[in-house]
């Protein structure tokens, strides 16, 4: 039988009762009482995380970024006399950026903010002029053939333009509803439109190659998050001819003037380059189990990001979180029963590639696992973490949970055995072969809209004492999912039906 989700917040209702006496933890639990001196009096997250974000920047895997992301970690554990190893999993292709910049030339001069997609060549350091254009709408496949031909040495904006690039939620709160409906109805014609425009080119990624093997100067995108001036900056389709991404402000002036016959000429200068496959690693820390130490309680977070900004919250917050969580339980609880690992993980970013690696590598590891506990998605306090459709673990979870203090107790909720929901990140690496692995979930409106994957992606956004939070909630459940004497049960609950109505089985492992 599955417990209902009322079910589980009565329970949580209980363990979080605060004592009668006052007091908002513990006291009779002298680890807890460490790690919260430590984790919320003398955290250290502020200044790794502007090292990580400011110092090192993005870490695209197969850059350099991403190697000097795992130098660092390696030398700052060092540091710390705590056990750290770089395991490699496997290769990834190289690429290095350098400087990028954009200007409309004609018919006025304006920077332009834009974005090398990733693994995109550049154009030989040297500035290109051209004229930009947008696709036409054509009447068959050889007027479409014509028109690709006409596009040597130009730029060719590929994607339908917004009409607006005012955040939603503001046009809602401020127009009429009538204005609303009628942007909104806009929008949907401005995209049929583009459908109908495209349809005999083909997909995004064939398109990119028509215009590359016909010597277009470049391919011109713009993908809007829908929040004031934040893009989502993914990677390229070409990889002989530049690919940018322009703001949305931007994309759709440029759009507009080559509509209207007004002659925008657009210069680009990217510094980019193919490399040789680079190797690609894990960075593992330890602190051996003194009673069990072939049972182990894991601490998750991928190191990777997309390359638009910094990486500070997908996945800053959620590195600096565990290595810190690691620093106080280093100080604190330097002899845990079960062996405490922390994984920070490569390739998240290409499909979980990292800790996919590390399960492979080690299934002796998989075997003894107790619990892991997953971090990958911004800022804000952790306020959910769900059962994942294992059945019986919730009784573990709240029995860790009782242990930590109600200033960060009480902003979180358990949802067991849960809906197995937001499967995309590395929790699910695990999951698929029957490990208890949870998520420490924060809020994802604000963070879908603004920095997940964007070119806003950076140190100014991460909440600092909301990261303190965490870290010192992590290295609490480390601790309690070292210390509990039974090990998590696996059973696994009936999922729910997904959204077409249709049975739900339990997740396999994809092949590597």
């Amino acid at each position: 039988m599955k417990p209902t989700r009322a079910f589980a917040i009565a329970m949580l209702a209980i363990v979080f009762a605060t004592p009668s006496s006052g007091q908002t933890f513990r006291v009779d639990d002298p680890v807890i009482r460490r790690l919260w001196s430590l984790g919320m009096d003398s955290s250290q997250v502020a200044r790794l995380a502007q090292v990580l974000d400011d110092s090192i920047g993005m870490r695209l895997s197969g850059t350099s970024g991403f190697q000097s992301a795992v130098e660092w970690l390696m030398g700052v554990y060092r540091s710390w006399g705590i056990t750290a190893r770089q395991e490699q999993y496997g290769t990834t292709r190289g690429w290095r950026m350098g400087a990028v910049s954009a200007a409309l030339l004609a018919p006025h001069v304006q920077t332009l903010e834009a974005q090398l997609l990733a693994f995109s060549p550049g154009t030989g350091s040297r500035p290109v002029d051209a004229e930009a254009v947008v696709v036409p709408v054509m009447a068959d496949s050889l007027e479409a053939n014509r028109w690709v031909s006409t596009t040597r040495g130009k730029f060719v904006l590929v994607s339908p333009p917004e009409i607006m690039c005012r955040a939603p939620q503001e046009l809602e709160r401020y127009a009429r509803p009538a204005t609303v409906q009628n942007i909104a109805a806009q929008r949907q014609a401005v995209q049929r439109e583009y459908v109908t425009r495209t349809a005999l080119l083909g997909n995004a990624a064939a398109l990119a190659r028509k215009l590359q093997d016909a010597g277009a100067a470049a391919v011109v995108t713009t993908n809007w998050s829908g929040g004031w001036g934040v893009n989502k900056i993914f990677g390229s389709n070409t990889d002989r001819i530049p690919s940018i991404d322009l703001s949305c402000e931007h994309y759709g002036m440029i759009w507009r003037l080559a509509s209207n016959n007004q002659g925008p000429r657009v210069r680009l200068t990217a510094d980019a380059e193919a490399r040789p496959d680079q190797p690609m690693f894990n960075v593992i820390s330890e602190l051996r189990g003194t009673q069990l130490p072939n049972e182990y309680v894991l601490l998750s977070a991928h190191l990777d990001s997309w390359h638009g900004a910094n990486g500070a919250t997908d996945n800053g917050t959620g590195t600096v979180m565990m290595l810190e969580a690691m620093r106080i339980l280093k100080l604190a609880y330097p002899n845990p029963r079960r062996t405490i690992l922390v994984g920070h993980w490569g390739g998240e970013e290409q499909g979980l590639r990292g800790s996919t690696g590390f399960r492979d590598m080690h299934p002796d590891v998989i075997d003894g696992m107790q619990v892991v506990f997953n971090q990958d998605n911004g800022t804000w306090r952790a306020e959910l973490i769900e059962g994942q459709g294992f059945l019986a673990a919730g009784a573990n979870l709240a029995s860790w949970l009782s242990h930590v203090p109600t200033e960060i107790s009480s902003n979180l909720k358990l949802d067991v055995p849960g809906n197995q929901e937001n499967a995309g990140s590395d929790h699910s690496a695990f999951i698929c072969r029957g490990v208890p692995a949870f998520r420490l979930q924060s809020n994802y409106t604000e963070y879908r809209q603004y920095t997940w994957h964007t070119n806003r992606d950076t140190y100014d956004k991460v909440v600092i004492d909301d990261l303190k939070n965490n870290a010192t909630l992590a290295a609490m459940l480390a601790y309690r999912a070292s210390e509990d004497p039974t090990r998590v049960p696996r059973d696994q609950s009936i999922l729910p039906p997904g959204a077409n109505g249709q049975p739900r089985n339990w997740p396999s492992c994809p092949a590597r």
